[in-house]
């Protein structure tokens, strides 16, 4: 798998582009925002990408994905348990960033634990990781390097998500951390947020 890294945004939420070497195959994981700039980089990378997939609800990771989808007629996959933050995506993107964005396409399909997503030869299982958000999900290589797109429930310098807005939890934030603990412990971590590629071992055991 050849994974893509982009901060973007004011927040400099982490998109990714997901893709199969062999097919071009690709997923976007947290279409965070700039559309034009992911469109033109799909195109340039000649890759394709199959679906959009959203780690969880916040704003600041589905900016562009309404430009992608339109542009690129794929489908839009998260969990059903962050709805309700779609609901009021605009109204919170201009509370933050005190300028309009683009409401978020309806969802295609909802994930839930256990699924797999494929893309070409690669495929990603999805762990619920809930904590951050209600509805935060994972997602785990099943072949090759080892690696995690871990949205904002763990980050590569030891901290954790935000447990204090809409649907957050600490409790169940633990749990999810110690349900990821038990993934090999090289597993590279790739965050909503930050540098990408630390080992989980050394993430998981600071918390």
């Amino acid at each position: 798998m050849i994974i893509y890294t982009f901060p973007l945004g004011l927040l400099l939420a982490n998109c990714y582009f997901a893709v199969c070497g062999k097919t071009k195959k690709a997923i976007i994981i947290d279409p965070a925002d700039e559309g034009d700039f992911l469109l033109q980089k799909i195109k340039e990378l000649s890759i394709k990408p199959l679906f959009m997939v959203a780690t969880h609800g916040h704003f600041d990771h589905l900016m562009a994905a309404l430009e992608i989808r339109l542009s690129l007629k794929i489908p839009f996959l998260m969990s059903e348990k962050d709805l309700p933050l779609l609901a009021r995506h605009q109204k919170t993107a201009n509370y933050f960033l005190k300028y309009e964005v683009d409401p978020v396409p309806k969802v295609d399909r909802f994930l839930k634990e256990g699924d797999i997503l494929t893309f070409g030869q690669e495929k990603l299982r999805v762990i619920e990781t809930p904590g951050h958000t209600q509805g935060s999900v994972s997602l785990f290589t099943l072949q090759g390097a080892q690696s995690l797109f871990t949205g904002d429930t763990i980050f590569n310098d030891g901290s954790i998500g935000r447990t204090d807005l809409e649907g957050g939890s600490a409790e169940k934030l633990r749990e999810s951390i110690k349900k990821l603990s038990k993934l090999p412990p090289q597993t590279l971590i790739y965050p909503g947020h930050g540098e990408t590629g630390g080992k989980l071992s050394n993430v998981v055991f600071r918390n």
